[in-house]
């Protein structure tokens, strides 16, 4: 399925062809104001759970089994998944995330994952 999917650091300015803007982090980014955010929705369900979050730490060399956990948990995570699927059906969607790391996060696991090849 072919979709339109981007992923951002949520310090970075919003843009117009952001589409629907969605936070996909359990807890809310330190120093963003909800209107500054430009939020279409903050999608916190969606987020690894407190325990694998905790456990991966933003450590590179755990980032292939970090992807592995997060996807066995939204397999598990049917509702938040299908709302997600549901945006990204009404056109371009930008996953947004606070951590500093702009190459191993949950937000690039989550698109990898609804790209099917996480």
């Amino acid at each position: 399925m072919a979709f339109d999917l981007m992923v951002k650091r949520i310090y970075k300015q919003p843009a117009a062809d952001d589409g629907q803007r969605v936070l996909v982090d359990r807890i809310w980014p330190r120093g963003i104001s909800k209107q500054d955010a430009a939020l279409t929705l903050w999608l916190k369900e969606i987020a690894p759970s407190d325990d694998l979050r905790k456990w991966f730490g933003h450590v590179p060399a755990r980032w292939a089994e970090f992807q592995e956990r997060y996807g066995a948990e939204l397999d598990g995570n049917g509702e938040a998944v299908a709302q997600l699927r549901a945006l990204l059906g009404k056109g371009r969607v930008t996953l947004l995330y606070g951590a500093h790391d702009e190459a191993h996060n949950n937000a690039v696991a989550l698109a990898a994952y609804l790209r099917g090849t996480g």
